[in-house]
């Protein structure tokens, strides 16, 4: 009796996952890093909230989402592993560039850069992960995947932080961008292109490539996809909104210093997500065996657990703080951190999903489609409405008003986002493939 295989290369795939990781963690960093350098540039410009909103938010959602479909549909028919490999170098310069812009508007369109260069990097790393795993091992591999944003905060925000705090925001921007152009490098080079389909049959793995309209169609009529995809709405409106916003909100409610707040949510709030992100990939791996279903209810779970440890942090009052490592750490942050554990545990077992139900020809454009959504609604409008909302309730509650903008938009959608992942269980264990 043969042991069940872990993955399509050996080591080489391992390696090249953790490639994937590292890349994609460059992209988080890229994208996520005008969270800590929020007000630095909006002192430096002038501009309100809202406009820093537009900026951090719908500029590079509009762009991002304009090409991520154009640039998936290529990456199903060709090298996955050179084009990610080069869109990196091309985010991760146009980064760096984002330290030279010498007005509100330079920076937009560098931003706009940062976003073509990034449209082409995800869903094909998504797609690799899943040719180089069997589908028993999916769960853990996209966790480990899904790393990348955590360590992304981690590294990003605290040392983000510390050359922004020590160096000026501009010197955060060119740091940041330069090891993204090392790390392509790497990939394109020492990095293993898997076989499309490997684990799957050889029906799917010779159908040709249709029409864009027979996809969306097809997508369109997969309830399992479409009550997922409205949770992943949801999930990143949320998420976006907090990683842009919540280093601001430190400053202004806790009174932290811009170098405490990023040491704080990368150290902390990257760590505790890390493990979130793991336990995640192994629940859905772990239960799944019992039930498959637990793929999207392991999801709803995290979002359940989220909401009374999001609500407390967000609404927790200034007051008594600990010191760790030098930096006061307000209370709220042990609510934080908890809070971080259970608020990823909607992405591997989402891409696992997605992985499962959509055919190897057509998976990287099916998920640049779902990413579409997500980043569209999620990184586009997460962080304006939050801007929004803040400068709407300022003239009555000054500095707390990014408070209550986060603690609504943060509650309300992942209520709706378990509720989303729910109602998608029975549509999944009707649409799932057999003979796992």
């Amino acid at each position: 009796m043969t042991s069940e295989p872990t993955s399509a290369h050996g080591w080489r795939s391992h390696a090249t996952l953790v490639l994937l990781l590292l890349v994609y963690m460059m992209s988080f960093i890229d994208r996520q890093i005008m969270g800590i350098l929020m007000e630095p540039i909006k002192r430096e410009f002038q501009v309100s909230d809202t406009a820093m909103g537009l900026l951090s938010g719908l500029t590079f959602a509009l762009f991002y989402s304009a090409l991520a479909v154009p640039f998936s549909r290529y990456a199903d028919r060709a090298n996955r592993r050179n084009m990610v490999a080069w869109c990196c170098a091309a985010w991760s310069a146009m980064t760096a560039l984002c330290g030279l812009a010498g007005s509100y508007w330079t920076l937009a369109l560098a931003r706009v850069g940062v976003a073509v260069g990034e449209a082409g990097g995800t869903a094909p790393s998504l797609s690799m992960v899943a040719d180089h795993y069997p589908p028993a091992r999916r769960g853990r591999a996209m966790g480990v995947y899904w790393l990348a944003p955590q360590l992304g905060i981690l590294f990003g925000l605290t040392l983000g932080g510390w050359i922004a705090h020590h160096h000026g925001w501009r010197a955060a921007f060119i740091w940041m961008g330069l090891p993204g152009v090392a790390l392509a490098l790497l990939l394109r080079y020492a990095g293993v292109e898997p076989q499309r389909g490997r684990w799957e049959s050889v029906d799917a793995k010779g159908a040709p490539t249709e029409p864009l309209g027979t996809l969306l169609r097809d997508l369109w009529a997969s309830k399992a996809f479409v009550r997922i995809m409205m949770a992943g709405f949801l999930m990143g409106f949320a998420g976006y909104g907090i990683g842009i916003w919540t280093p601001a909100f430190l400053v202004r409610s806790h009174g932290m210093s811009l170098q405490g707040a990023g040491a704080v949510m990368g150290l902390l709030g990257g760590f505790m997500a890390a493990l979130g992100g793991l336990a995640s990939g192994w629940l859905c791996d772990l239960l799944s065996r019992r039930d498959p279903r637990w793929r999207v209810g392991v999801p709803a779970l995290g979002c359940l657990l989220t909401l009374p440890t999001g609500l407390a942090f967000y609404m927790m009052p200034a007051g008594d703080a600990w010191l760790i490592g030098g930096f006061e750490v307000p209370r709220a942050i042990g609510f934080y951190m908890l809070f971080g554990v259970t608020a990823v545990w909607w992405t591997a077992p989402v891409y696992t999903v997605l992985a499962e139900l959509i055919a190897p020809h057509r998976r990287t454009t099916a998920m640049a489609i779902f990413n579409l959504g997500m980043t569209m609604l999620g990184a586009g409008f997460g962080p304006l409405l939050v801007g929004m909302v803040s400068d709407w309730l300022a003239p009555s509650l000054g500095n707390e008003a990014l408070r209550w903008a986060l603690a609504t938009s943060t509650v309300g959608c992942y209520f709706l986002g378990m509720l989303a992942f729910l109602s998608a269980l029975g549509a999944y264990g009707r649409e799932r493939p057999t003979g796992e």
